[in-house]
């Protein structure tokens, strides 16, 4: 699972530049080589290509989740807010 790096906040001292946050710490397919086999790539979304994740693994339809979890994500949080707003207290003259 990749977490969204936000590009904005790159600036400065503590991430010297993009190309070199992804060497470290983007993934490609010699860092997954490590996971197991049948390991999935997953990302929330939205993906910084090149930096976070591989283009090449994001859009690997074998191992890569990524489309499907954004998909559904706005379906989840749809249900929540469905779910949680049915919880809040009426008020009287339906406001």
């Amino acid at each position: 699972m990749m977490l969204r790096l936000q590009t904005e906040r790159m600036q400065g001292a503590l991430i010297p530049s993009m190309r070199e946050y992804f060497h470290f710490f983007g993934l490609d397919r010699e860092k997954l080589a490590v996971a197991k086999p049948d390991a999935a790539v997953m990302h929330p979304g939205p993906m910084n290509r090149g930096v976070e994740i591989d283009s090449d693994l994001a859009d690997d339809i074998d191992r890569s989740l990524i489309n499907e979890q954004v998909e559904m994500g706005v379906a989840v949080r749809m249900a929540c807010l469905d779910v949680l707003s049915e919880r809040l207290p009426t008020t009287e003259g339906g406001n």
